[in-house]
């Protein structure tokens, strides 16, 4: 019970790392709040944590959205000890068909939404409290066709290293969590065909050191370590689970 009677604040929580995550972490004993946009599959991964986890629906492109689910949370269990930013998406775009609107709804999602995550949740979070930001693997190495992606993961992991030293003094640690290739439903968004995908898995497992896509419940594994006191020395870091994909 590592995260006992804990409120978990947890954005892109209704399918892959974030439901894992979700569904490890009441398992652990926190009281699970899911944030999510579509909802059909808020009110299914609901289902998956037993009818126990407060949903709200809610879109972190808009600040106002992500202030009303702070506060609903805040209105419900008093505050908030974890949060996990996890929510992220993207389709591949190669250099010439990216437009100001495809930049501009990237950058809201996966990055201005992250932040303003972090923003609206600090002031109702307890001294001890952990943030944890999902970056990826992207941040490390160039693919491309996901330039704007990778670029947002890049400037949320910078985040992780400013935001951390600016909420240190209160007691509140921030981490990146960075997975390699992970299989969840992210890649069938991508807007890749069926074909093209397989051969993009094929060349990704064949450079991975374990030769395989992890598991996502493998990741929230770790992100019940950078979620827990197990933590308590760590902020600022960047937990790499990726099977060997950016470091031989």
């Amino acid at each position: 019970m590592k995260l006992n009677n804990k409120v978990a604040f947890i954005t892109g929580g209704t399918s892959g790392i974030g439901l894992e995550a979700a569904k490890l972490f009441q398992l652990e004993g926190a009281h699970v709040v899911l944030v999510g946009s579509n909802q059909d599959r808020l009110a299914a991964a609901g289902a998956a944590l037993n009818g126990k986890a407060l949903l709200i629906h809610a879109d972190i492109r808009k600040v106002a959205d992500i202030e009303r689910a702070v506060a609903e949370t805040k209105a419900t269990y008093g505050h908030i000890d974890v949060v996990f930013a996890n929510a992220g998406a993207t389709t591949v775009a190669p250099l010439e068909a990216v437009t100001e609107a495809y930049v501009a709804d990237n950058l809201a999602l996966n990055f201005s939404g992250t932040f303003f995550t972090i923003q609206k949740a600090a002031p109702v979070m307890t001294e001890g409290g952990s943030i944890i930001v999902t970056t990826s693997f992207l941040n490390t190495i160039g693919y491309p066709g996901l330039s704007i992606l990778a670029a947002t993961k890049a400037a949320t992991r910078s985040l992780v290293r400013t935001l951390g030293a600016e909420l240190a003094p209160r007691g509140i640690r921030v981490n990146a969590l960075s997975p390699g290739a992970i299989a969840t439903p992210f890649y069938s968004k991508v807007g890749l065909p069926d074909a093209v995908l397989q051969e993009v898995a094929a060349g990704i497992t064949a450079k991975t050191g374990l030769k395989r896509f992890g598991e996502a419940a493998e990741v929230a594994k770790a992100a019940l370590f950078l979620a827990s006191d197990d933590s308590s020395y760590t902020t600022g870091a960047e937990l790499v689970v990726d099977g060997g994909l950016t470091q031989f």
